[in-house]
């Protein structure tokens, strides 16, 4: 209990200086707000666009879809907030930053997370969940009293599943002496788990289910809500898939430290 406090100490502090250095440049720091509203807004224009060409996608309306587009943009926006760590070869392997990180106190990875969140992507999360709320009210979908801790529910299995994968595709810096490029890879696959799993071929279905299962930061959870699956149990799985790949994630991150031997000269 004394670690996590500590932790969440941890947290606060980073944010705060984060905070103060960003705001000091306000035009930069309102800038890159923008921007990644911008490029979030631009996929939403994409499923607009669709929609203007067929009335249905894999049988799911125009409003279903925004709806597991919000629920997408809500969990990577908390997720891109607390861990942004896409350059970790270059900046804690390559340069040498790591040696750094292992002298201090709290838990390696979780001194990488600090080091490098991005409270801006926390608009495209408040965005998401605007659009989640606005099709709820289009869709005109029931509301219950669990709904709101359900979602939250959710929302952490999905943050878990991010987490486990990129702390994984991370760590494999411990393992290799060069950047893998496999990054850009994982994250163009991560966009499909926010449409209809049924347009997909059983291949492709099966890999975002149980191998890389960015299905479960979409539409998975997102169709508790909608009511759309016949397997009712699946959006329930959200929570269990995000420990397993969070404590696989985690592992194979421990496991990369205790093979690292510094940068060297």
């Amino acid at each position: 209990m004394n670690r996590f406090a500590f932790t969440l100490g941890l947290y606060r502090d980073y944010l705060a200086n984060y905070l103060k250095t960003k705001l000091s440049y306000r035009a930069d720091f309102w800038i890159e707000v923008l921007s990644d509203l911008l490029f979030n807004g631009l996929n939403l224009v994409f499923i607009f666009i669709v929609f203007m060409h067929t009335p249905s996608l894999g049988g799911w309306s125009e409003a279903e879809v925004v709806f597991v587009y919000g629920y997408f943009m809500l969990a990577s926006g908390l997720f891109s907030t607390f861990f942004s760590a896409w350059n970790f070869s270059e900046r804690y392997i390559v340069k040498g930053e790591m040696d750094r990180v292992l002298t201090r106190p709290t838990h390696s990875l979780v001194q990488v997370m600090l080091e490098n969140m991005d409270p801006p992507a926390l608009f495209g999360g408040l965005v998401g969940l605007a659009i989640l709320i606005s099709s709820w009210t289009t869709l005109g979908l029931p509301f219950h009293w669990y709904d709101p801790l359900v979602l939250i529910v959710m929302v952490l299995g999905s943050c878990f599943i991010y987490m486990g994968i990129y702390t994984a595709m991370a760590a494999i810096s411990f393992y290799s002496d060069a950047p893998t490029g496999i990054g850009p890879l994982i994250y163009n696959i991560q966009n499909y788990g926010r449409y209809p799993v049924e347009i997909y071929n059983k291949t492709i279905k099966f890999l975002l289910t149980w191998l890389l299962p960015f299905a479960f930061v979409g539409v998975y959870p997102a169709s508790f809500f909608l009511g759309r699956l016949e397997e009712w149990w699946m959006p329930w799985l959200t929570p269990v898939v995000g420990l397993v790949f969070l404590t696989i994630g985690i592992s194979f991150w421990n496991y990369g430290v205790k093979r690292y031997r510094g940068a060297g000269s």
